[in-house]
């Protein structure tokens, strides 16, 4: 991959310490090793440190400049359909294998984690979910990146409403099921790697909020936004499930009930990513301790 450098084999100078190398073997971070490789790769590439910059404040002044636009337009204008060929494009063509990798490894992590929270919720509880999972960067055109936030949405609004009906919350099981964790199939040498493939992360996804506002409604465009005011809530109730709050600790997009503007909507989706990666590499972990006990399930 270029400009991936190997923090394995990295020689550590005393006198002229690497920070990424610090960072990857850090293990405070419960990230698996391939991930976190792909994570600080991405993080110390030369569009990171140069573009980024650049392109964040523009990003936010089209941001205000979008909304502005919104006021005249009607209110329900959408095009779904463009936005996700649009992004299909620009990730296949612009954006490094690392992010790309991240990205589809992202709709299989946030469905699994749905799916263990609704698999161990209170008896009698029945939550239905929507699985992401797509192989490549081509299926994300089946709407992807929208399913994603209404997935999140209708979970939370259906697991309470039966939580609320029943007179329940989230507890700890008997025995914590973790059949719906799996480590995401998508391979990171499988993705596009060309030599316009130089956007990090970060960048990237800066430059793509601007135009998912403006081709998504303004509900749309709010509600997506929002939604990453979530990951407090969801971290939770796998805290709940698991009797242990640990899993709040990198958590930095809360408070749930506080939204911010749209203007740091990029950076929050980085976070959001992050807080993804960590809170599904936990819930393996844990899931992993079980298995080495020989039985699927365990106690908390």
């Amino acid at each position: 991959m270029k400009h991936a450098p190997d923090f394995e084999t990295l020689a550590h100078d005393t006198d002229d310490p690497n920070p990424w190398l610090a960072l990857y073997l850090d293990r405070s971070t419960p990230l698996g090793d391939q991930v976190k490789q792909a994570w600080l790769a991405d993080s110390s590439s030369p569009s990171r440190q140069y573009l980024l910059p650049v392109v964040r404040p523009l990003a936010r002044l089209t941001i205000v400049l979008f909304q502005l636009l919104k006021i005249v337009l009607p209110r329900n204008l959408r095009a779904s359909g463009p936005l996700h060929g649009l992004l299909v494009w620009g990730l296949t063509r612009f954006v490094r294998p690392e992010a790309n990798w991240l990205i589809l490894r992202h709709f299989h992590i946030g469905s699994d984690i749905l799916a263990f929270i609704a698999r161990n919720a209170p008896e009698g509880i029945d939550v239905p979910t929507d699985p992401l999972r797509p192989q490549s960067i081509a299926d994300l055109r089946d709407h992807v990146f929208v399913r994603h936030d209404l997935n999140l949405f209708n979970f939370v609004i259906a697991l309470n409403k039966q939580l609320k009906v029943h007179d329940l919350r989230m507890e700890p099981p008997q025995q914590v099921d973790f059949s719906d964790l799996a480590e995401p199939p998508v391979r990171l040498e499988d993705m596009p790697n060309r030599w316009s493939n130089v956007l990090d992360l970060q960048t990237a996804i800066e430059l793509f909020t601007p135009a998912y506002q403006l081709f998504l409604s303004d509900d749309d465009f709010w509600r997506a936004t929002n939604s990453l005011q979530l990951d407090e809530t969801i971290a939770s109730y796998c805290a709940d499930i698991m009797q242990g709050h640990q899993h709040l600790a990198l958590v930095n997009n809360r408070h749930p009930l506080v939204p911010l503007t749209t203007l740091r909507a990029g950076f929050r989706l980085v976070l959001h990513g992050l807080a993804s990666e960590t809170l599904h590499a936990l819930l393996r972990r844990y899931q992993q301790q079980s298995e080495l006990a020989g039985d699927r399930t365990a106690a908390p």
